[in-house]
């Protein structure tokens, strides 16, 4: 079933390319004309209403900025970076606080960082265990948050948490089956939503020749625009 959903996924995403490929432009020239058929409306009427169809029309056509573009050089790898997040709240713009760990920061660092170290370990799974905790290690003495290192070290002399006793086979297998039961439910979700979406059910409509159905809809494309070019000729002329 995983394999089947995967394969209609790629299927639809290579159409959706396409069909973005070879009818986008078509598309972006039906919206420009109704534009300009709409501004030519309001031109002659210069009625209100006219009017707003019209800047409504046009605004349609205006490429919206992607994410980089809104947000260039303002996120980092957390999200929105501090400057940012207070331009967007009103509030002044902090240079970043240079932190200086005290001389207590240092030792308390310095021993944790010996004692947990990832090299120490000879298992994978402690050897993870120490990665994880040096890594919040590290982020308390960036802030020189003393109190959390304190913390820190407490939580590493306690030693690792005991190991959660193993389920029976039996056990294992019902969770196994509700796992599987659960993976198929999302599964099939997720089957209709691609089969359900825009692409996917113009997809389905010819599932065996795809090409020859963007070829209908071109054409159809192509009637609309010639369509529109006539009546914006006419409203010009008149």
């Amino acid at each position: 079933f995983e394999i089947a959903l995967e394969t209609f996924r790629v299927e639809v995403e290579n159409f959706s390319r396409l069909h973005h490929q070879r009818l986008g432009p078509m598309y972006a020239r039906l919206d420009e004309l109704d534009a300009m058929i709409a501004e030519a409306r309001a031109s002659r009427s210069g009625d209100p209403e006219d009017l707003r169809k019209a800047r409504e029309a046009r605004a349609m056509v205006q490429p919206m900025p992607g994410i980089e573009e809104l947000f260039h050089d303002w996120l980092d790898s957390d999200g929105l970076s501090a400057e940012a997040a207070a331009m967007l709240t009103d509030q002044p713009v902090q240079p970043p606080k240079r932190v200086r760990p005290t001389d207590e920061v240092r030792k308390l660092y310095r021993d944790l960082a010996r004692k947990a170290h990832p090299d120490l370990a000879q298992e994978e799974t402690e050897r993870a265990r120490r990665e994880e905790f040096i890594t919040r290690v590290n982020a308390a003495y960036g802030r020189g948050d003393e109190a959390l290192l304190r913390q820190l070290a407490e939580e590493w002399a306690a030693g690792p948490p005991p190991e959660e006793p193993r389920p029976s086979e039996n056990e294992e297998l019902y969770a196994r089956l509700e796992w599987l039961a659960e993976r198929k439910e999302m599964l099939t979700l997720l089957a209709q939503e691609l089969e359900q979406s825009a692409i996917g059910a113009m997809l389905q409509m010819a599932p065996d020749d795809p090409d020859r159905l963007l070829e209908e809809i071109a054409e159809q494309l192509l009637a609309e625009v010639s369509g529109r070019e006539s009546e914006l000729a006419r409203l010009v002329e008149s």
